[in-house]
């Protein structure tokens, strides 16, 4: 194998490098890394990558028995850009960049472009091509680039593909393998999407993959880049959307990585200070170059053209937004204005999230973002950030903390459960009860609950019932579904062995038919994110710890009154203002048998009477269940069949 001297490169051309320059190169996933290329009889991989400060650079690899003289690179005179063909060489080959720094050895370091990656302990890169897979999934790309997210049911199930579920041996399951048992598995228990933790390449298991050494890389953990298509392929044939977590805060210090690239602070900053993440042993993306505005939007537009996915949640805003957030540093950052914001992390923000939806406009692009700053889901243009959603984290905070509470101490911390309501509509929210919830001995949700464990699978319920009324879209995390009562073990699969329990198998029964219901009403959806969506009943009923309110559609007459009970007691004959005649049905009740709860329900057609209550004209009386969540809808013959198949 040779590197072809004369023959004119492809890529990078000038208009490539004035782009990639100026931070407007978001296609770079095009130009960079290692690239097939044939003209006429004479084929083989073209090799680009950024180096500018090192003396020359080369290619190594089994081909070249990793020798560093064989296969140099040509500079891209003034661009700090080195390019080169390498005759004969075909795919599966590993392959390093050997770079000669100002001073020093010679080091290897992996593409920052690479398609495909060795599976560690290993660190080189391989060359691979993406055009092989033969995608399925055209009726699905036609069928989201008519929806409307902000007004269509959403429950992501937030997945850590490699502790799902192992294999007897315990090995991890395979890309395909996950297609062939999770899809179908979140398709039956109602979820519209999945979310996966960071499946970049990464060196350390246990960073679950928010410590990312190959951004363009799917981890050869599970398989190969067309096993990954395969997954999303299948997916979508189900119905189902995919989000990745994605983390363009910070990255991975080995030595095979983007740190120190060439030999100086090239994808990071070069003060220490600025550069180093001591809380999380990475490094911070230096967003002052432009460069790196390149990578990584290029990066962020690579998954969602290459692999088709629906969107990102991006992790770790607020370590972005703000120069001293969760930051342990030995003195307070600031900017050249006095302030604490990172402005030039905020600009990157924004012309990201303007890069995406110029290109693909029905994207999902998700901030997890902990702080009060303002405008996160507003359009750029409108002075926002540009996403188009946000965790909730105040309100899973809020909440989480009520509920731990003894029931009988809850009515002196009401303001938790209603205080949400008060800033839902400042932005799109995602209520997320995400795997941060559930690890470092924060417990599992059903573990976090008082009481003795009927109390415990009763609160949870209720929980569930809130979560799945509340504005706002909705996650859940792994395992959650069925009451997992450890917490995540990232070594270990989920505790399947559960489903042997009769409570767990009801629970699981519960959340399956609750997220059906949710997706089949769009009372529960269709205004998350407008005011007049959502009306309280009443509030303030702190005494007896619970609250009512109304849930409404678009649609004259498409709404539902919720009922959440957050004692052990039950209310009979309990009078609650409506704002209509009736009568009214249950539809819908935590606190069902089949759930695994008592029973206590009401199973006729609701009377209204004309007595004013809750400053309504109407009322009714009902049955409250004990630690339950109640849903009543007017009674319609639609609605008497669909009860009717309830029950069933």
């Amino acid at each position: 194998m040779i590197t072809v001297e004369n023959k004119p490169p492809s890529y990078p051309n000038d208009i490539d490098l004035y782009l990639f320059h100026e931070g407007t190169l978001h296609e770079g996933y095009k130009v960079f890394g290692a690239h097939y290329e044939k003209n006429g009889d004479v084929e083989g991989f073209r090799f680009t990558v950024w180096a500018p400060n090192a003396k020359w650079v080369s290619v190594v690899g089994d081909f070249n028995q990793w020798n560093a003289e064989k296969t140099p690179l040509k500079p891209v005179a003034g661009s700090g850009v080195w390019t080169g063909f390498v005759e004969g060489m075909g795919e599966g080959e590993k392959y390093k960049y050997a770079l000669k720094p100002g001073s020093g050895p010679t080091f290897f370091k992996a593409d920052p472009y690479a398609f495909f990656a060795e599976t560690r302990p290993n660190t080189a890169s391989v060359t691979t091509r993406l055009d092989h897979y033969k995608w399925t999934d055209q009726k699905w790309i036609r069928l989201r680039e008519k929806t409307d997210l902000f007004h269509k049911p959403m429950v992501i199930y937030e997945c850590h593909p490699g502790s799902w579920k192992k294999k007897a041996d315990g090995s991890f399951l395979t890309y395909r393998e996950l297609a062939d048992e999770l899809v179908d598995y979140v398709a039956e228990h109602g979820f519209t999407h999945i979310e996966l933790m960071p499946i970049m390449e990464h060196p350390y298991d246990r960073s679950w993959g928010y410590q990312i050494t190959g951004y363009f890389a799917p981890t050869s953990r599970f398989g190969r880049p067309e096993d990954f298509m395969y997954f999303v392929d299948t997916c979508h044939n189900h119905g189902i959307g995919i989000i990745l977590d994605w983390t363009p805060a910070h990255f991975c210090r080995d030595s095979h990585g983007l740190g120190k690239f060439d030999g100086t602070a090239l994808y990071e900053p070069a003060d220490p200070i600025l550069a180093d993440r001591p809380q999380w042993g990475t490094y911070n993306f230096d967003f002052n170059k432009k460069e790196v505005e390149s990578f990584l939007i290029s990066n962020a537009r690579f998954w969602l053209d290459v692999y088709h996915v629906e969107g990102f949640r991006m992790d770790a805003v607020s370590s972005m937004i703000y120069l001293n957030h969760n930051h342990d540093l030995p003195c307070e950052l600031k900017n050249r204005f006095g302030g604490e914001e990172n402005l030039e992390a905020i600009d990157f923000i924004k012309k990201l999230n303007t890069s995406v939806f110029s290109r693909f406009p029905h994207a999902l692009m998700t901030a997890e973002e902990a702080t009060d700053y303002p405008l996160v889901t507003s359009p750029v243009d409108s002075g926002g950030l540009g996403f188009n959603f946000k965790w909730n984290m105040g309100w899973v905070h809020d909440i989480l903390k009520y509920m731990q509470l003894d029931p009988d101490e809850r009515k002196n911390h009401h303001q938790l459960i209603t205080f949400s309501m008060l800033y839902a509509y400042s932005e799109n929210f995602i209520l997320s009860f995400s795997h941060d919830e559930l690890v470092y001995g924060k417990k599992s949700l059903l573990n976090k609950m008082p009481g003795d464990m009927w109390q415990k699978f009763a609160s949870l319920r209720v929980l569930y019932g809130l979560f799945m009324t509340h504005p706002g879209k909705k996650l859940l995390f792994m395992g959650s579904e069925f009451a997992q009562f450890d917490e995540w073990k990232d070594l270990e699969q989920l505790d399947w062995n559960l489903f042997d329990y009769a409570t767990h198998r009801a629970f699981n029964h519960y959340s399956t038919a609750l997220n059906t219901f949710y997706s089949e009403n769009s009372c529960l959806w269709r205004l998350d994110f407008e005011e007049e969506g959502f009306e309280w009943i009443d509030p303030d009923d702190s005494e007896q710890s619970i609250i009512s309110f109304i849930r409404k559609g678009k649609r004259k007459g498409d709404y539902c009154l919720v009922i959440c009970n957050f004692t052990p007691r039950v209310y009979q004959n309990f009078r609650v203002g409506v704002p209509s005649q009736g009568p009214f049905l249950e539809m819908f009740n935590s606190d069902r048998k089949v759930f695994g709860g008592s029973d206590q329900y009401n199973g006729e057609p609701i009377p209204v009477e004309e007595v004013p209550f809750h400053h309504r004209p109407y009322s009714m009386c009902i049955t409250v269940p004990p630690l339950g969540m109640a849903i009543f809808m007017k009674q319609t013959k639609k609605r008497n069949r669909m009860l009717k198949e309830l029950e069933k």
